[in-house]
Formats: structure tokens, C-alpha cells, sequence
């Protein structure tokens, strides 16, 4: 563990906000954040996309993202209570293993296995494991369902850890403030740095970018039009 830097600034709710907007600045800045007509992997329309991997390409904006999500893991006496930082595959590897750089502690990831039945679920692989009684913070990228977080918590659990804290670059839904395991139906806290409600719609009508004849993308492909 190393200690935190001191540093004086604003109250915690205008600090929130100010961290919201340098987070959308920067998807911004490396188009990570658009607006447009964009077809999703669920066959919805939406009239905004964030495609988080133009912003993870970019190590130092990745750097300063994980600052932010660091910063919630000090104590008031400067130092961090956390043992482990953890993510899912794939953006949550990146984010994990900064965070945990800036923090002075080990960053592990976990694999999403599926079963025979088709369910998935979260694996710690190639010899990481979470130590009973260790305080483990749990990092993400972007939350759409939420469900990449659910899949993490039983695994923690299990390992016998203690979740800290879940924390996200963006929240998609503005709804999110704590998880819920599946299996013990604890409840824990989550947080998003940046926190927007993107609504989606069905092809036709009721999708404004439809009814406007835009072109349609669909980004998280080939990122071409869609004929």
C-alpha cells in the first residue's frame, strides 16, 4: 500500500459533478461519445453510442479515469483500506490493473465461463486469487444491465473477500447505486463517475432517428452504416 497524495479541493457533491463532466469531456474529446442513429447488439436504436474502447486506447486518459475511480478508495487518513482491485473481462483487465498501480496493490480480472446450460458466470483463472478477510474494490467499465457486475460479486463472496465498493467509468441507466447478490442477496454499494439515462428504442416509429430518415450505425461491429 502506498499513501495518498494530499490534496485540497471542492465539497463532495461539487467534486462528483466536476468529476462527471471531465469523464464526459474525455469520451467526448477521443469520440467515444456521439450522437447520431445507432442500431445496439439488441436490434434497439439509440441516438447516442458510447464505445468505451476508443476512450481505453488511450493510456494516458486511462490514467486519469483511474484516478478518479482510486480517489474513492482512500481513507480519511490518507492511506487505502484495499487489498485487491478486481474487473471483468475485457475493459475492466485495463481499468483493474491501473487503479490498483495507483492504489499500491495487487489487480487481478476474472473470465466469464459459460455452462452447459448456457448461464454464465465469473472465474478466477491463471493462479489470482482473492484472500479471505482481503477488501476488494471492483472496477467496470461501462454498465448497461448491470449484469457484468452481478456476475462478479458471488465470485467474491465465495473467495471469501470483502467488496468495498463497485465503481464504473459510466453508469448508461442514472440508476445505479448498489448491487445485489444473486446468491446471498447482500447488498452493496456501486457508483458511477459519470451517470446518464440513454434511452433505446424499436426500429420504426417510435425511434426518433428512424423517423427523421438518419443514416443508421451500428458501431459496436463493423462500424459501418447499416444498408
Amino acid at each position: 500500500m502506498i499513501d495518498q497524495p494530499i490534496r485540497e479541493g471542492p465539497g463532495p457533491e461539487q467534486e462528483d459533478a466536476q468529476n462527471a463532466a471531465r469523464v464526459e469531456a474525455i469520451f467526448r474529446d477521443v469520440g467515444a461519445y456521439r450522437d447520431g442513429h445507432f442500431k445496439l447488439k439488441s436490434g434497439r436504436h439509440a441516438d447516442r453510442y458510447i464505445e468505451k474502447f476508443q476512450v481505453l486506447q488511450w493510456p494516458a486518459r486511462v490514467t486519469e479515469l483511474c484516478r478518479l475511480m482510486a480517489d474513492r478508495a482512500w481513507s480519511p487518513g490518507g492511506v487505502t483500506a484495499i487489498d485487491v482491485v478486481i474487473g471483468p473481462t475485457t475493459g475492466g483487465v485495463i481499468l483493474a490493473y491501473e487503479v490498483a498501480r495507483q492504489l499500491g496493490v495487487r489487480g487481478i480480472f476474472a473470465e466469464q465461463i459459460t455452462a452447459a446450460d448456457g448461464t454464465t458466470s465469473r472465474e478466477l483463472r491463471r493462479g489470482f486469487e482473492i484472500r479471505p478477510g482481503e477488501k476488494v474494490l471492483l472496477v467496470d467499465d461501462v454498465v448497461t444491465t448491470g449484469a457484468s457486475l452481478v456476475e462478479m460479486v458471488p465470485l467474491i463472496e465465495q473467495a471469501g473477500g470483502e467488496l468495498f465498493l463497485a465503481i464504473v467509468l459510466v453508469d448508461r441507466t442514472g440508476e445505479l447505486s448498489s448491487v445485489e447478490s444473486p446468491v446471498t442477496h447482500q447488498v452493496y454499494s456501486a457508483e458511477a463517475l459519470w451517470s446518464l439515462s440513454l434511452p433505446t428504442y424499436e426500429a420504426g416509429d417510435e425511434c426518433p432517428g428512424c423517423a427523421a430518415g438518419l443514416p443508421l450505425e451500428a458501431p459496436g461491429s463493423s462500424g459501418l452504416s447499416v444498408p
